[in-house]
């Protein structure tokens, strides 16, 4: 039994992982699954499909390895938050599609509630402001729209989860209906003060407290599977929200410590230590681990579109057909040009919350072209990373007496990007370190499985083998620097604006 098998379930694909007793990978498995959008700014999953590729890529990864599942000490789990299933505990069957944390059909609602004061009671108890990004008001919307939910709802007949707890609940055959702390602070209806699902907020949502699961530490005993899916029961050691297992996988157990995972989106959490820091900048507090009981607090910084970006060049404009070709366009690109891309897409997240504005090009010229998009859609990451620093660095100086730019690890599938890393360093004016391990977001949750399950040492022992693989140091002049990060902050003025 020296083997861990993390799930890694993303917005865009599932992969299984299966690392060997020295965490090194073994082998893997993808696969992508459809994206819904109804309406606009509205995204859903099909939970089948969640099920089925978590289903065919775990076997692949055991069968590629060729071990047995005798082999296997524990599973770990790391998955999209905020995304979140409501399904009939009787049947399993969802009662309408996965409603995705980029969907924005819920703004109205967060609108009237802030409008009607409840903010700061939210923000005080969840560490999240009141945004359609979060679980709460989508489950509302289903418990809504869906012809008789609600009073099943009540009735105690549904069972909601975030994405974690729904997988668990196949994984097991519905014997486990859990989850863990970090998912359970991405809801907006768990106090995190506390420790504790919210009554009243609960009721403010409208959402029946018998549909919430059970509250985990990342490291624990979440359930064993059921037997015919690999041959034998195999338990689940190990859960966290993809964030909070890339800070765990980058091993970031020191208070000041940040990184940001570039995936789908891009998310930068600063762990805070046991102090839970609460934001003048429009950041959220969060739960970065809890580990025997003992909670460990971020401050978080969330962007909407990173990777999705190149996605649209590729989709959308069909600019390029695969997204390492950005990084040869970038560099072609017209240096007299100074094309702004802001990719709210689906609105702005931090520091800004703006659900309702959308994506906008400044400075086009007559020649510009696909180098100049790829050139700008790249920046446009380094920009929203830099626009969360800032906001992470005053919220920080304010308890910690300094300001000073930290270290920054990166992760996530941009960050092989030379090109997009060294601009990223030179427009935050710091150190940004890529690892030597990429699978960040993996290694967390096989961590904290294989923790739980003797085969790995613990956070000190964990952090002593994070290996640097490079270092990007800043090189732009100052002036430039500081010209560059004006432009973009003028683009979005007026993207905010319209």
């Amino acid at each position: 039994m020296r083997h861990i098998l993390a799930i890694d379930q993303g917005t865009t694909s599932t992969r299984a992982i299966l690392f060997d007793e020295t965490m090194r990978v073994v082998a893997q498995a993808q696969e992508e699954f459809p994206q819904h959008y109804p309406a606009s700014g509205w995204v859903e999953h099909d939970p089948d499909d969640l099920w089925a590729t978590t289903a065919a890529t775990t076997r692949a990864a055991i069968e590629k390895a060729g071990c047995a599942p005798a082999d296997i000490a524990g599973i770990g789990i790391t998955n999209q938050r905020e995304t979140v299933v409501v399904w009939d505990r009787e049947t399993g069957r969802p009662i309408h599609n996965a409603i995705v944390w980029q969907d924005r059909r819920t703004a109205a609602t967060c609108a009237a509630l802030r409008a009607d004061g409840h903010e700061p009671m939210v923000t005080e108890r969840t560490g999240l402001l009141l945004d359609p990004y979060f679980s709460a008001t989508k489950v509302k919307w289903i418990l809504d729209s869906v012809e008789g939910a609600r009073a099943r709802a009540e009735a105690g007949k549904l069972a909601l989860g975030t994405v974690d707890s729904y997988l668990i609940w196949r994984l097991t055959d519905g014997r486990a209906h859990v989850t863990d702390a970090t998912n359970a602070a991405r809801t907006m209806l768990y106090n995190i003060r506390e420790g504790r699902w919210d009554a009243e907020i609960c009721a403010l949502m409208g959402v029946p407290m018998a549909m919430l699961p059970e509250v985990r530490d990342c490291a624990d005993l979440f359930g064993l599977t059921r037997p015919d899916l690999f041959g034998r029961p195999i338990p689940i050691l190990g859960v966290a929200g993809d964030q909070q297992a890339a800070t765990l996988g980058q091993a970031c157990f020191r208070p000041g410590m940040v990184k940001s995972t570039y995936g789908t989106g891009c998310f930068a959490l600063l762990n805070t230590g046991h102090q839970l820091v609460t934001s003048r900048n429009r950041l959220l507090g969060t739960i970065a681990y809890r580990l025997d009981g003992k909670v460990t607090y971020a401050l978080e910084g969330s962007i909407f579109i990173a990777g999705a970006v190149v996605q649209w060049l590729r989709d959308g404009l069909k600019v390029i057909r695969a997204a390492p070709e950005t990084q040869r366009l970038a560099e072609a690109a017209d240096p007299a040009q100074n094309v702004v891309l802001v990719p709210a897409f689906t609105g702005l997240g931090a520091p800004y919350w703006n659900p309702d504005c959308r994506g906008a090009v400044y400075g086009l010229a007559r020649n510009s072209g696909p180098a100049e998009f790829a050139r700008a859609a790249l920046e446009s990451v380094g920009y929203q990373t830099r626009d969360l620093l800032q906001a992470m660095q005053a919220d920080w100086a304010a308890v910690a007496g300094s300001a000073e730019a930290a270290v920054l690890r990166v992760d996530g599938g941009m960050s092989v990007s030379d090109w997009t890393m060294q601009f990223l360093s030179d427009i935050i004016g710091a150190p940004v370190d890529r690892p030597r391990v990429s699978e960040t977001t993996a290694l967390g949750a096989a961590w904290l499985a294989g923790m739980k399950a003797g085969l790995y040492p613990g956070p000190e022992g964990f952090a002593a083998g994070w290996a640097l693989d490079r270092r990007f140091e800043p090189a732009m002049p100052e002036a430039e620097r500081a010209e560059k990060y004006a432009r973009w902050q003028r683009a979005v003025q007026a993207t905010l604006s319209v």
